[in-house]
């Protein structure tokens, strides 16, 4: 019966030696001859009780320890190429905004605007689809326009919801109810004021916004950093501010269809 001898763990590369009972031996694998190996063996282990001693004196001249060529090095670590980073805005809500409000008219709009939908009929664009199927990870805003907006996009994939996405407050101004604009110029008033002049009304302020969108953009630097894009279906204004802390840290915004509806900003490490 053939008896297997296996070779140190410390000598890589040498080979298993087989003997038979007749004397005989052959190796396996590809690492040095096997006849060498059996001279180390008889070495260290006895070679005349293992029956190892002819072979000995028949394998090839002892080989200069110091010309034995070196072990490679332990394999380098891969460096992992950041994925990038994409903050797209919603789709259009379903709350119309051709009317004129008064400051406290726009308010409650606004706040109906919070928890409402998209429009219906609405196709997202091709360049928005090819983002998101490319992605690692999609995020969406809780607000029921982003859950919509993801809805459309992910096709099926899993999204993760998140409310540290949502967008910054919008309180408007308390001007005199003669006053009247559209929605879409309360939007840049309130945010001017609230920006500006730290008017919140008891809401998020302007800091703590600030702190929340740092807070963000760590999030999706550390996903990003394994090697994934990561796509973020959100808002205009909080996606800005997350842009600006992303630059802050060394992205640059490469691909930028600012803030209309469906718009995406793709930022990628430096």
């Amino acid at each position: 019966m053939n008896r297997v001898v296996h070779t140190p763990s410390s000598a890589p590369g040498v080979d298993e030696v087989v003997t038979s009972p007749g004397g005989g031996y052959h190796r396996t694998g590809t690492g040095r001859p096997a006849a060498a190996h059996v001279q180390a063996l008889g070495e260290d282990e006895g070679s005349d009780r293992m029956g190892f001693s002819d072979l000995s004196r028949m394998s090839a001249p002892a080989r200069d320890p110091s010309a034995e060529p070196a072990a490679p090095p332990p394999a380098a670590l891969v460096a992992v190429r950041p994925g990038a980073i994409i903050l797209a805005r919603h789709g259009e809500p379903a709350l119309s905004r051709k009317c004129l409000l008064t400051a406290d008219q726009y308010r409650d709009w606004w706040a109906q605007y919070e928890v409402g939908g998209l429009r219906a009929g609405q196709t997202p664009p091709p360049e928005l689809l090819a983002a998101a199927e490319g992605a690692g990870a999609i995020y969406a805003s809780t607000r029921q326009r982003a859950q919509e907006t993801a809805a459309a996009v992910a096709a099926g994939r899993e999204v993760m919801s998140d409310a540290l996405f949502i967008e910054a407050p919008l309180p408007p101004p308390r001007f005199p109810a003669w006053f009247k604009l559209p929605p879409k110029y309360w939007g840049a008033v309130a945010r001017v004021w609230w920006h500006a002049f730290n008017h919140h009304e008891g809401q998020e302020t302007r800091a703590q916004a600030e702190l929340r969108a740092e807070q963000a953009a760590q999030a999706l630097i550390a996903r990003a950093e394994s090697g994934q894009t990561v796509l973020v279906l959100a808002h205009g204004y909080f996606n800005h501010m997350v842009g600006k802390r992303l630059k802050a840290d060394g992205w640059r915004l490469v691909h930028n269809q600012g803030f209309k509806y469906w718009s995406q900003r793709r930022y990628e490490k430096r």
